[in-house]
C-alpha cells in the first residue's frame, strides 16, 4: 500500500513539475509580449507625435501656399455679367475701356493699363447661360484699389449696355470660400447700421454707433455679437 502511495505522489509531482513548467512558459511568454505591446505602444506614440507635427507644418505650407497665390491676384479684379465674346480678339484693350465708360471720367480719367484680361478658365456656356466671369490684371494695385472702392460704393448699381455688372476682388477659392461663411451675419450686422466691411482674408470689422469699433475673426463671433446687439442695443 505504501509503494501505492509512492507511485501516486510520484505521478502527482511529475505532473506539477509540468504544469510548473508550463505556468512558468506562460509568464515568459507573457512577459514577452507585455515588452513587444510597450515597444509597439512608444512606436505608436512616435508616430502620432510624428503626424501631429506633419500636420501643423502641412497647415503651415497651406496657409503660406494660399497667401503666396492671394498675393499673386493682388492687382486682379473680376467682372460679373460681361456678354460672352463680347471682347473680341483684343479682350485687354476692351476691357479697359470698358472699365473707363462703367466708372465714368471722375474716377478713370483714362482707361487703365491692363497686363492681361481672360475669361475664367471653364467650358465655354451655352448661348443664353451665364456668362463666365471676367478676370483682369490691372498694372497699378492703386487703380485696382480705387476700381473696387468704386464698385462697393456703386453695388448694385453698375451697368454695361443696361445690364447689371459686379466687380469684386479676384479671390483664392479658399479665401473665397471662407469670407462667404460671414454673408447672412453681415446681412445682419447691416440691418442693424453696423457698417460691417470684411478685411483680407476674412475678418470682419463693424463701427458701432458710438464710433467705437470691434473685429471678429469668426462668423460664430459676429452673429454672437449681433444675437447681443438686438437685445439690448448700445455697448456690449
Amino acid at each position: 500500500m505504501l509503494a501505492d502511495y509512492k507511485t501516486t505522489f510520484a505521478a502527482l509531482e511529475l505532473r506539477l513539475d509540468k504544469i510548473q513548467s508550463a505556468v512558468t512558459g506562460h509568464g515568459q511568454r507573457l512577459d514577452s509580449l507585455e515588452s513587444h505591446a510597450e515597444l509597439q505602444a512608444q512606436r505608436i506614440q512616435a508616430l502620432e507625435e510624428r503626424c501631429v507635427a506633419l500636420a501643423e507644418s502641412n497647415a503651415k505650407l497651406t496657409a503660406r501656399a494660399i497667401d503666396l497665390k492671394s498675393r499673386s491676384r493682388r492687382n486682379n479684379i473680376r467682372i460679373i455679367g460681361i456678354p460672352e465674346s463680347v471682347e473680341g480678339p483684343k479682350p485687354t484693350s476692351f476691357f479697359a475701356e470698358l472699365l473707363a465708360e462703367v466708372l465714368g471720367d471722375q474716377i478713370l480719367q483714362s482707361p487703365p493699363e491692363l497686363d492681361r484680361a481672360h475669361r475664367a478658365l471653364t467650358a465655354k456656356p451655352q448661348p443664353g447661360s451665364r456668362p463666365r466671369p471676367v478676370i483682369l490684371r490691372l498694372h497699378r494695385y492703386q487703380i485696382k484699389e480705387l476700381i473696387i472702392r468704386e464698385a462697393r460704393k456703386r453695388r448694385g448699381k453698375l451697368q454695361y449696355q443696361g445690364s447689371p455688372i459686379q466687380i469684386f476682388e479676384d479671390y483664392t477659392p479658399e479665401v473665397a470660400e471662407e469670407r462667404a461663411k460671414y454673408r447672412a451675419v453681415m446681412a445682419e450686422l447691416y440691418n442693424l447700421a453696423l457698417r460691417p466691411a470684411l478685411l483680407f482674408p476674412a475678418r470682419l470689422p463693424i463701427t458701432l454707433e458710438s464710433g467705437a469699433k470691434k473685429r471678429f475673426s469668426s462668423p460664430e463671433e459676429a452673429t454672437t455679437f449681433a444675437a447681443k446687439y438686438q437685445q439690448t442695443p448700445g455697448p456690449i
